[in-house]
């Protein structure tokens, strides 16, 4: 059943049944529960993974039980006609998919390729709305995911379906990774003096109630979507200040000056020329210094620079609610990929 505080701009609310990539990822849960709560009929397309038990797939431990499962390979476009949409008729895709990792061939794998097929069989069932999660971070593509995710961008404004792009900012869970350390008694490390950065962070479910809310409201239909949480623009410095701060203690912070993560990219990407595991490693510090260098808010395409009075906010949570609620354990995140000091958004 629909709930009816959520807020519509469309006339007459009506329930659409949803194809869901990427449903078990950090926001795709969140995305599958807001749909629900919308009303929606929800089918989720999942990669097989090893079992809890003989009934219950690990990776589906977390999703509500009136959301459809279904299994099979998202990079292969019999599996998604024969295991997904099975022959049967949908509304709307809702893409949460990414690659883990954003190294070349996984990106171009999955942002692209993946997506590719299942924008053809989207199509074949009749679909005519996707709503794709991409990062703000393509605005100024210097990365091969980047790329990736772009060349299918154009292909999805090109496809004569509605479409809505979000690009959000930073999530909470790539700035929560020194948490631990500062309560640890460690130092909060910063790329230069801290400040020459900056996002509007953006929590799991305020993204997802945004992602979700983009089939009803016509408002964000055939549009790339820029989208922040609320409350002004902070850097990496007041990140760990309010951290320190939170645990009553002085700040104290490391610096690692930026021509340190030059020369770490410079020398793999000369063992790269004859090792293909430099090659990936050169890459996953460049994807490093872009989010040490590169602020996570609305590039002014005139001026080159990042303007956060044009970076549109939603949601209710702030990064520093999420830390208060992480210091008392009320919160928790699995960092896994996000550990260091970013995330690709």
């Amino acid at each position: 059943m629909r709930d009816p505080t959520i807020p519509t701009s469309s006339k007459s609310f009506q329930p659409q049944r949803v194809m869901v990539l990427g449903a078990t990822g950090t926001i795709g849960q969140d995305t599958v529960r807001a749909l629900l709560r919308r009303g929606h009929n929800v089918v989720c397309f999942l990669r097989p993974r090893p079992k809890l038990d003989a009934q219950t797939p690990r990776s589906t431990a977390s999703l509500p039980k009136d959301a459809e499962l279904r299994f099979g390979d998202v990079a292969d476009p019999k599996s998604l006609e024969d295991d997904g949409f099975r022959g049967e008729r949908f509304d709307a895709l809702v893409s949460c998919l990414a690659s883990r990792t954003g190294a070349p061939k996984d990106a171009w794998a999955i942002d692209h390729l993946a997506h590719m097929h299942a924008l053809d069989a989207a199509r074949q069932a009749g679909v005519s709305h996707m709503v794709l999660l991409s990062a703000i971070c393509v605005q100024k593509p210097l990365l091969a995911f980047q790329h990736a995710k772009l060349a299918f961008e154009k292909t999805l404004i090109e496809s004569g379906l509605t479409y809505s792009i979000v690009r959000p900012t930073a999530l909470f869970k790539s700035l929560s990774g020194q948490v631990e350390r500062v309560t640890r008694g460690k130092p909060f490390m910063v790329f230069g003096d801290g400040t020459m950065t900056a996002c509007k962070p953006i929590s799991n479910s305020d993204l997802a109630d945004y992602l979700a809310g983009c089939l009803e409201d016509e408002r964000r239909h055939n549009r790339v979507l820029p989208i922040g949480g609320p409350g002004d623009a902070i850097t990496p410095r007041q990140q760990g200040e309010y951290l320190f701060r939170l645990l009553g203690r002085e700040p104290r912070f490391t610096r690692v000056p930026i021509q340190t993560i030059d020369a770490v990219v410079w020398g793999l990407g000369m063992l790269g020329r004859v090792s293909k595991r430099c090659a990936e490693k050169a890459e996953f510090a460049r994807i490093g210094r872009y989010y040490a260098t590169e602020s996570m808010l609305v590039l002014d395409p005139a001026t080159g620079r990042y303007d956060a009075s044009s970076t549109p906010s939603t949601g209710t949570e702030t990064l520093f609610d999420f830390y208060d609620r992480l210091i008392t354990g009320e919160a928790a995140v699995e960092l896994g990929d996000h550990a260091a000091f970013g995330s690709k958004s």
